[in-house]
């Protein structure tokens, strides 16, 4: 257990600290001179973690908390401030991926993929608020994604939810305004992360949408060839908690610039016609034309 924050020092949560943006973050941030505290789905897992944080002489606080489940996130974050007084900053990371075109799509999946990515967050957020308003400070920091700013070909459950986060997280924004409370959301591309390792099924149980899910897996192919380190995220997390003209959002990482704008910059007509696109070369050198980013493998 890392000892208790100094006084001045800010106290950071980081969920789903284990891997990817989260670890890195968690990282980073403890660098910086952040007390910070990561929850963890399970201590056995944190290995790799430990090991970077050896490596970066630094400590990360661990306490387990699932975010899919209200009873261990009340205990989680009944433990954190326990142990630290308060927490001054939140980075709702902890997220999961999720495939599917809708007509192959099965609820359970949507509402799977939801409690962990909106509800998860809201979980966490409810947690810190009481003590942030309070205080009359605090940052609420929301992991989103591209795919929540344009609809990812054959990913709809993963849509669904990070729609759903932008939206939450800009009313939420409105809401903690008078409150003096910052809400931030973070608009990654594609990040090295153990996320894509994990998120490789399809389901195509018709057959009908073989292309969508082979296109999707083909950008993410491409994305992968050229992820941005997680650390760099880390790095924009933390001008956004520290900066003194703070925004609302922040696209960073491979092709997030290019995809979190692209409705301020196109029709909608040019992007719902990729999918009506049958050469897979047309596809990508039209891909290319409307993002600036080459999914050529």
């Amino acid at each position: 257990m890392a000892p208790a924050p100094s006084s001045g020092q800010p106290v950071t949560v980081v969920t789903g600290a284990n891997s990817g943006i989260g670890r890195a973050t968690a990282i980073h941030l403890a660098s910086v001179g952040h007390h910070v505290v990561g929850t963890v789905r399970s201590l056995d897992k944190a290995e790799k973690l430990n090991s970077m944080e050896a490596d970066a002489g630094v400590e990360v606080d661990l306490v387990v908390a699932d975010v899919a489940d209200d009873a261990s996130v009340a205990a989680g974050f009944d433990e954190i401030l326990g142990r630290t007084g308060r927490v001054d900053h939140l980075v709702n990371n902890a997220g999961v991926g999720g495939n599917a075109v809708v007509e192959e799509c099965p609820s359970d999946l949507y509402l799977r993929v939801m409690n962990v990515n909106l509800c998860g967050a809201t979980r966490c957020t409810q947690a810190v608020l009481p003590q942030m308003r309070e205080r009359g400070s605090g940052t609420i920091v929301n992991i989103t994604s591209v795919a929540g700013r344009i609809a990812a070909l054959a990913q709809s459950p993963y849509v669904a939810s990070k729609w759903a986060l932008e939206g939450v997280s800009e009313g939420l924004a409105q809401e903690l305004a008078p409150f003096g409370i910052r809400v931030v959301i973070i608009e990654p591309g594609v990040t090295k992360s153990a996320i894509f390792a994990k998120n490789i099924d399809a389901p195509d149980s018709s057959g009908a949408y073989e292309a969508h899910y082979r296109r999707m897996f083909q950008f993410y192919g491409a994305g992968m060839a050229n992820a941005t380190d997680p650390f760099e995220v880390g790095r924009v997390i933390e001008h956004a908690i520290a900066t003194d003209r703070p925004r609302l959002r922040y696209a960073v990482s491979w092709a997030g610039e290019e995809m979190a704008g692209l409705h301020d910059r196109i029709d909608d007509a040019d992007w719902i016609g990729l999918g009506a696109i049958d050469d897979d070369a047309d596809y990508v050198t039209r891909f290319d034309e409307i993002f600036g980013v080459d999914i050529s493998l």
